[in-house]
């Protein structure tokens, strides 16, 4: 696989949109990777941590889009503790999941749920999960 890289896509929109909503500063990360590794998440994850703050920082947006790891960041702050440089990975991919929503992209259809779960799940989970998961 190809990826083009290019000046106009390392400023783009998506990068300064990141920064806006987050309040981080994306350069800041070298890359030291103590995020993945202290992430509980990471195993469930198809790119680590790590992995999305670089394709943020290259402005790959369609490469995030169509990963599911900012919607198993479970914004449990472990990765912001951990940075060295303290860039708090979880602000960006609150601020990543803020930018798909708005898209109105849905991750999960309750119509998909089956009625028996639905009675089993506390409400307090579902409602979460909405909220969380789709736009």
């Amino acid at each position: 696989m190809r990826i083009e890289i290019s000046a106009k896509r390392l400023h783009s929109d998506f990068v300064k949109k990141v920064e806006e909503i987050s309040g981080e500063t994306l350069p800041s990360c070298y890359q030291c990777g103590k995020c993945s590794a202290g992430c509980p998440m990471s195993f469930a994850m198809d790119l680590l941590p790590n992995q999305i703050i670089r394709l943020v920082q290259l402005g790959l947006e369609e490469d995030i889009a169509n990963s599911k790891t900012i919607w198993f960041c479970a914004s449990c702050l472990t990765c912001s503790v951990r940075c060295p440089r303290g860039v708090d990975l979880s602000r960006i991919m609150e601020a990543l999941r803020l930018i798909t929503m708005r898209k109105n992209i849905d991750y999960v259809k309750i119509s998909a749920i089956p009625g028996e779960i639905i009675a089993e799940l506390p409400q307090i989970a579902l409602v979460s999960s909405f909220r969380k998961l789709t736009a």
